[in-house]
């Protein structure tokens, strides 16, 4: 059984035009929302024994809210290659992922995280949702009964959809 967390960088700012959008940091609700995932997380108990994240500061501003809730087990790797993944990108470096680690957390953007989520998700409570939309500060959390981290079209079982309008 593998585990994937996806998640969605939190809402970033548009304050000033100047910033390149890989440095764009995240705005008040952005931050809200990232503390609302962290409580969630921590609630859930999630501790994936990887975290990969983008190199955008959005992101890595995400990873910094969430970064309490990790043991020290927990390898974080920033990756330039993630910033704006297409859901191709994102496949080949799940898919590089040892047989042995159990489970993953990819902090990163749209479109590639949903078109990766919709795609690797096939059954799940929550998945006409996250068919529809990927929004910010989201996070997917999808169970595959796969031996290593090639992950077939539709294998997934999302086991939750956590959006942080739904945890204010």
């Amino acid at each position: 059984m593998k585990t994937l967390f996806l998640l969605r960088h939190a809402k970033s700012s548009w304050d000033d035009p100047s910033l390149p959008d890989h440095d764009r940091p995240l705005n008040e609700r952005g931050r809200r929302a990232a503390a609302h995932i962290a409580a969630y997380i921590g609630e859930h108990a999630i501790r994936p024994e990887v975290v990969l994240c983008s190199t955008a500061r959005r992101a890595l501003e995400s990873l910094e809210a969430l970064s309490g809730m990790f043991a020290g087990s927990t390898g974080i790797q920033i990756e330039r290659d993630l910033y704006l993944a297409s859901a191709e990108d994102l496949s080949a470096r799940i898919g590089a992922l040892s047989a042995r680690v159990a489970s993953v957390m990819v902090i990163g953007h749209n479109p590639g995280m949903h078109e990766f989520a919709a795609e690797v998700a096939g059954s799940g409570p929550r998945l006409a949702l996250l068919e529809e939309k990927f929004p910010t500060g989201a996070l997917a959390v999808l169970e595959f009964d796969v031996e290593d981290w090639h992950l077939p079209p539709g294998t997934g079982r999302l086991r939750d959809f956590a959006l942080p309008r739904d945890l204010e």
